[in-house]
């Protein structure tokens, strides 16, 4: 093993010195008002800056303030960053979330597209049309079809009313993740819709957004109820004057997180199988599967 002597400065000391010097020029700034900025002296920081002075962290921290930087930026190893891009980096560390995912997808698009192989995920409100979607595309497609609430039915042997009821919400959610991986773990090319909610639990939207191809069904809020209720649910509006107005204030609070899907179908005022058009149609366009199954 090679060790260093104590008087041959390391590398990460000699590198230390040259991205604090460069830093101190960029900036225009002479030493001594580095020092008062800093309240580290003029002395140290001349050492500092020839690579002979073991400053430490704390100290350290207090020049990159100074000089409006990070420590990070002294210590990280590889060519230091230019202005540009810790300009990039701290624009995505205040960005939201969703404008860091499409970021992401940008910069590593043939990861992300590897990664979500060839499935594809339905999300969107309850209502939307996503089950007669689904169907109708995995039939066109001849590829498989699951809805998640089922998977999580099978797995746990009751229905989802029930689980709601012994596990409440943070116990579902935890059951949602679960099935949601034994899908990606059992299937690379599937359609799947899920659940309106699963987006507000941001690990499994995560994970669900890396390994599926997502497409966010919408429609108007009159037509989510007007679904529902065909389907024979008349919950929304028995008793309770004010479910539109709750159905309205619950699609503007998601609407942010459905819009972080890969792309979307609008099955406002569309038959059945215009709208299973339109699927075919958007996962065609971007290639979201190659072709159809067997």
């Amino acid at each position: 093993m090679k060790v260093t002597p104590i008087h041959e400065p390391s590398e990460l000391i000699m590198r230390l010195a040259e991205r604090v010097r460069a830093a101190r020029s960029k900036a225009g700034m002479p030493r001594r008002e580095l020092s008062e900025l800093s309240g580290v002296s003029p002395r140290y920081l001349a050492q500092l800056e020839a690579g002979e002075g073991n400053i430490s962290v704390l100290l350290l921290e207090r020049v990159a303030s100074a000089l409006e930087l990070r420590i990070e930026d002294f210590l990280v190893s590889g060519t230091p960053f230019s202005e540009d891009t810790q300009r990039v980096a701290q624009l995505y560390q205040g960005a939201h979330s969703e404008v860091q995912g499409k970021i992401r997808n940008l910069l590593a698009p043939q990861i992300q597209t590897a990664q979500r192989a060839q499935r594809v995920c339905l999300i969107g409100l309850r209502g939307a049309g996503k089950s007669t979607l689904g169907k109708g595309t995995a039939k066109a497609l001849r590829l498989p079809y699951v809805e998640l609430n089922n998977v999580i039915e099978e797995q746990v042997g009751m229905p989802m009313s029930e689980i709601h009821g012994l596990y409440g919400q943070d116990g579902f959610r935890a059951m949602e993740n679960e099935a949601l991986n034994s899908v990606i773990k059992d299937h690379s090319r599937i359609i799947m819709a899920v659940g309106g909610g699963l987006v507000n639990d941001p690990e499994t939207y995560a994970n669900l957004r890396a390994h599926f191809h997502t497409i966010w069904i919408s429609a108007t809020p009159a037509e989510h109820m007007q679904r529902v209720r065909e389907q024979g649910d008349l919950r929304p509006m028995e008793g309770n004057p004010a479910a539109m107005d709750q159905l309205k204030s619950l699609l503007q609070t998601r609407t942010p997180l459905y819009e972080q899907a890969l792309a979307q179908v609008n099955t406002s005022n569309r038959p059945e199988q215009s709208s299973i058009n339109d699927v075919l149609a958007v996962i065609a366009k971007h290639r979201f599967i190659d072709k159809p199954g067997p």
